[in-house]
């Protein structure tokens, strides 16, 4: 079974409209976050091992996950509420990784003001 290793994670993260890479914390200058609008949708150490991503979910699907799949955990040093950490071991499928990323995204983007949802041509705004 293939695995998301750090160059594909990173390809999945800025491969979605006005995504944005950052290392904001000149103490730990290996934290990466992957922003849109100025916001993080996922955040993670590109050279740690294991590989692990954190990213935003809906609270009840995160209770789920984390139930269902033991590489699913609270967000580490985040909202354990709205966030997860996802061990990018291959026990989970990549299309699931991925599908958690986008919809990370997804959320953070919703919450963003109107207009920039236009400028991003959201598929969500086309409803």
């Amino acid at each position: 079974m293939p695995v998301i290793d750090a160059k594909a994670l990173r390809a999945a993260c800025l491969g979605f409209n006005g995504a944005t890479e950052e290392n904001p914390f000149p103490r730990h200058p290996e934290v990466c976050t992957f922003k849109v609008g100025g916001k993080v949708f996922a955040l993670t150490s590109l050279d740690a091992a294991p590989l692990t991503v954190s990213l935003k979910c809906d609270p009840e699907l995160a209770q789920r996950l984390r139930a269902a799949h033991p590489e699913v955990i609270p967000g580490y040093h985040l909202n354990k509420r709205h966030w997860n950490t996802v061990s990018l071991t291959g026990a989970l499928p990549d299309r699931m990784v991925r599908e958690l990323i986008e919809d990370s995204y997804d959320l953070v983007v919703a919450s963003l003001p109107r207009a920039q949802r236009l400028l991003l041509d959201w598929p969500g705004e086309r409803h």
